[in-house]
Formats: structure tokens, C-alpha cells, sequence
């Protein structure tokens, strides 16, 4: 039998007290987001004062987001075995010492130390909120809810960039830490007066071989797909490194496909829009935080843009995508997820290539522009995916769905971001390489070398864009095929009755 967190009693959910859970875990998303948006405009900054390298750097965010994608799995199990309240705040206590972690970090190595630390109460963060916002709201609302929801998760983006960009322009970028930490504490607080459990509890058996397979195949993969960037595809490193990662990952799924406490519920992929909806968010996962990553090395490396000029450029774009999430909230109860995913998808393919054109005399205004469209095509897009495919999936899989999805993307922006970083610096590399070979250009002439390795990183960075330029396409292709649904029903099984009547 898998791990499952069945809702309370529709009785009891009517007597708990919507708006301060909401509250509680809105403001806790919202610190997990702010965070990490934080660091996107901030890493050129950190390369510069720890003296790393930008695929070194970049493990600061897909490190993160491993993370996350090895702990959300668990959460299923978490969500059966412990209260909401239990694990909110377990989570934001956890998030809270990663944070003070980071700012008294002295190295690259504690303050990666720190960011896990913060992942791992994000990772378990996220979830929770969906399965909490899928149980107290009826199905015929929870585009409007998820759409608050994303609210909180795109308000981050509208503050972070601009706000790291000040700080690390004036300040050291340690005070980034020290600016979440009171707010963390905050939501800790709250969720402590207030947060009440709203699932009910089982007793779970966890599984071990599971999660050390999973933990095994996601971190292989994502190194080895980063050191690709550093020592080539063709490195021994890297070969076993992807070798080892397949193999786990292959063990994994059958794994869970044979235990009966699976970390992961493999069998939801029977239902066929859950499937799609997974996919294409998985897609649009990649393309959208590889944007976020190369956007600020390009503005600050390349065209010489002070840290908050960064973050003002990504600014409107941000606020744009939280005052859009409400409306395509409430237009997915209406109209459901097609359109609104067709259209949305139109917008980000066309704006992701327009940012595959950069030169060192784009203007900053073109890149405001295509960038706040770009978010404009996005925000009718992750909500509402992600709701359609849970909306099929009954009440005692939502955890299991949740936390499949969250996994998935979660990993899937990971190693996304991990790959187009990577090919960026390999076609840095051989760009310049193939410069260089011409004879046109002295190595000792550092003018014309740094004009060089400008236009290989201009080259690199246009190369990327266009990987996730196809990324998009083959999910603008995919959302033709959304269809509206009701979470399937099914037999009540003689355990399932007991269980019940217990209740």
C-alpha cells in the first residue's frame, strides 16, 4: 500500500480557519522565492569575491534546486506521517539556520553548505502548500487559489533582482542573508500561532533504498552534466558520472513500481493529462530558469551593467507575472488550461528567441521589453498546468501528485539550467578557440583579447537561448493536447472502508 495523506473530514475542514494557514504559508513561499531570486543577480558578484568560475558558481542555484528535488519525493511520506503544522515548522526552522549559515559564510564551501541547509526547508515547503491549497479549496476554486498562491512565488522575482542589485552594488552580498533572515523568522512565528493540520495522519513506512537510489541518480546526473561545462562531454568524470545516474534512476522507478511504500507513486502517470501537464511544466521549468541565470551574466559580465540596472531591467516583467497570476487564475476556472497554455507558450517561444539575437549594442530598453513579454507569456502558464494535471488525479493522490510534479520540475530546471550553463561555456570556449586559431589576434594583446572572449560569451550566451528557444516549442506543441478534467474517482476498498469509519 503507498503512502498517501488523506484530506480531513469535509466536516472539519469547514470549521478550520482558511485565512491565516494561507497567510502563513504564502509569506513562507514568499520568503523561499525571494531568496532564491536573490542569488541570480547577485553569483556575478560571488564569482568575483570567491574567485570562482561561473559553472562553480552556478551549482549556488542548481545545487539549490537538487536539493529540493531530493527532498520534495519525501514529502509524501512526510505529509502522511506528520501534522501540517509539525512540518511548516520544521521547515521554516530549517530554512531559518541555512539562511544565518549563508551570511556568516566566510567560502564557497560554507556558504554551499548554507544553501542546502535553506533547500532542504524549501523543498519540503513547496509541497506542502500545494497539497494544503488542493484540500481546503474545492476543485471548482482552486484555479483562483493556486493562483493566489502564485501571488507569493512571483512577487519574489518582482522584488529580488532590483533589491540584490542595490545591495550588492553598495553592500556586501552577504547582506542578502541577513535581509531574509527577519522575514524567516517572521513566518516561522506565524506559522507557529497559527498553522493547523489539515490532512490526516497514517504511519508510513519510509523507503531507504528508495531514497538513497534517487538521491544517488538526481546528483549524478546534475554533476555530471555541470562538469561537462569544465572538463568536456567527452571526460571520464563526466561519462560515469551520467552513466551512474541513469542506472540509478532506472533502479529507482522499478523500485517503486515493485514496493508497496513507494517514495514516489510511478502509477499516477496512468492518468494521461497529468502526464502532459508534467512534461510540458518540466519544459518550461528548464527554459525559464536558465533565462534567469544567463540574462544577468550577459547584462553585468558583457555589457558592463551595474548589479541594480540587472535587477531593474528584470523588474517590470516580475510584477507583471504577479499581477497576472489572480486573472489567469480565474480565467483557468472558467475556460480551463488549453488556451490559456497555447497562447502563453506563443508568447515565451517568440520572446526566448528574440533573447537568442543579443549583441554587445542591444539596447537596454529591447531587453526590458522582450524580457517582461517573455514574462507575460509565463505567467499564464505554471499554475495553470500544474493545476489541470493535479485536477485529474483523486483526493488520496494529491501528496503523491504534488510531490511527482514538484520533483520533476524541480530537477528538471536543475539540470536544465545545469546543460544550457554548460553549453554556453562550451561554446565560450570553442568560439574563442576558433578565434584565436585565425592568427588575427595576439595573445598577449589584452584589448583584443577581451574583446574576444566577449563576443565568444556573447556567442555562448545566444547558443543557449536558442536550445531553450526549442525547449518551448516542443511544449507550445504539447499544450494542444490539454483538455479540461475531474479528479477520477474510484472503488473504496475494504481497508480504504475501515479506514473511514475510523475517521
Amino acid at each position: 500500500m503507498s503512502t498517501t495523506a488523506a484530506a480531513a473530514p469535509s466536516s472539519a475542514m469547514d470549521n478550520i480557519k482558511k485565512g491565516p494557514i494561507v497567510a502563513a504559508l504564502l509569506i513562507g513561499a514568499f520568503v523561499a522565492f525571494l531568496n532564491q531570486t536573490l542569488m541570480n543577480v547577485a553569483l556575478p558578484k560571488i564569482m568575483e569575491d570567491l574567485g570562482i568560475g561561473a559553472n562553480k558558481a552556478q551549482w549556488l542555484t542548481t545545487g539549490y534546486m537538487l536539493v529540493n528535488g531530493v527532498l520534495i519525493p519525501v514529502t509524501a511520506y512526510l505529509i502522511a506521517k506528520f501534522s501540517t503544522r509539525q512540518i511548516f515548522i520544521t521547515a521554516m526552522t530549517l530554512f531559518t539556520l541555512g539562511t544565518l549559515v549563508c551570511g556568516l559564510s566566510p567560502n564557497f564551501g560554507i556558504l554551499m553548505v548554507g544553501r542546502v541547509i535553506q533547500a532542504a526547508g524549501a523543498g519540503i515547503l513547496m509541497p506542502l502548500m500545494t497539497v494544503v491549497f488542493l484540500t481546503i479549496f474545492p476543485i471548482e476554486k482552486r484555479g483562483q487559489a493556486m493562483g493566489t498562491m502564485g501571488i507569493a512565488m512571483i512577487l519574489a522575482p518582482a522584488i529580488g533582482p532590483t533589491l540584490s542589485g542595490y545591495v550588492v552594488e553598495h553592500y556586501s552580498w552577504r547582506l542578502l542573508f541577513y535581509i531574509i533572515l527577519p522575514f524567516s523568522i517572521i513566518a516561522t512565528g506565524i506559522g507557529i500561532a497559527f498553522v493547523k493540520n489539515v490532512t490526516r495522519q497514517s504511519k508510513p513506512k519510509l523507503d531507504y533504498p528508495g531514497v538513497i537510489l534517487s538521491t544517488l541518480g538526481f546528483g549524478s546526473l546534475l554533476y555530471g552534466f555541470s562538469d561537462a561545462g569544465t572538463d568536456g562531454w567527452g571526460s571520464a568524470i563526466v561519462i560515469a558520472c551520467l552513466i551512474v545516474g541513469a542506472v540509478s534512476l532506472i533502479l529507482f522507478v522499478i523500485r517503486q513500481m515493485t514496493t508497496d511504500h513507494p517514495l514516489l507513486e510511478f502509477r499516477i502517470f496512468k492518468y494521461n493529462m497529468y502526464t502532459l501537464t508534467t512534461i510540458i511544466n518540466m519544459l518550461v521549468t528548464m527554459a525559464m530558469f536558465a533565462g534567469m541565470i544567463l540574462l544577468p551574466i550577459f547584462l553585468q559580465n558583457i555589457r558592463g551593467f551595474s548589479p541594480i540596472e540587472s535587477g531593474l531591467l528584470m523588474m517590470p516583467g516580475a510584477i507583471l507575472m504577479g499581477i497576472m497570476s489572480p486573472i489567469t487564475g480565474r480565467i483557468f476556472d472558467k475556460v480551463g488550461a488549453r488556451w490559456l497554455s497555447v497562447a502563453g507558450l506563443a508568447i515565451t517561444a517568440i520572446t526566448t528567441w528574440g533573447l537568442s539575437r543579443l549583441s554587445i549594442d542591444t539596447t537596454y530598453g529591447y531587453m526590458m521589453f522582450i524580457y517582461t513579454a517573455r514574462m507575460f507569456g509565463m505567467s499564464m502558464l505554471m499554475m495553470p498546468i500544474q493545476t489541470a494535471g493535479l485536477n485529474q488525479l483523486p483526493q488520496r493522490l494529491n501528496a503523491h501528485g504534488t510531490a511527482m510534479s514538484n520533483t520533476l520540475r524541480t530537477v528538471a530546471g536543475a539540470i536544465g539550467t545545469a546543460i544550457l550553463v554548460t553549453i554556453m561555456s562550451s561554446k565560450l570556449k570553442s568560439h574563442l578557440a576558433d578565434t584565436l586559431a585565425t592568427g588575427q589576434i595576439a595573445t598577449d594583446d589584452k584589448a583584443a583579447m577581451l574583446r574576444a572572449t566577449a563576443d565568444a560569451t556573447i556567442y555562448g550566451v545566444n547558443y543557449a537561448f536558442i536550445i531553450a528557444t526549442a525547449m518551448t516549442v516542443v511544449a507550445l506543441f504539447l499544450a494542444f493536447f490539454i483538455r479540461k478534467t475531474k479528479p477520477a474517482t474510484e472503488p473504496v476498498t475494504v481497508e480504504q472502508q475501515k479506514v473511514n469509519a475510523t475517521a
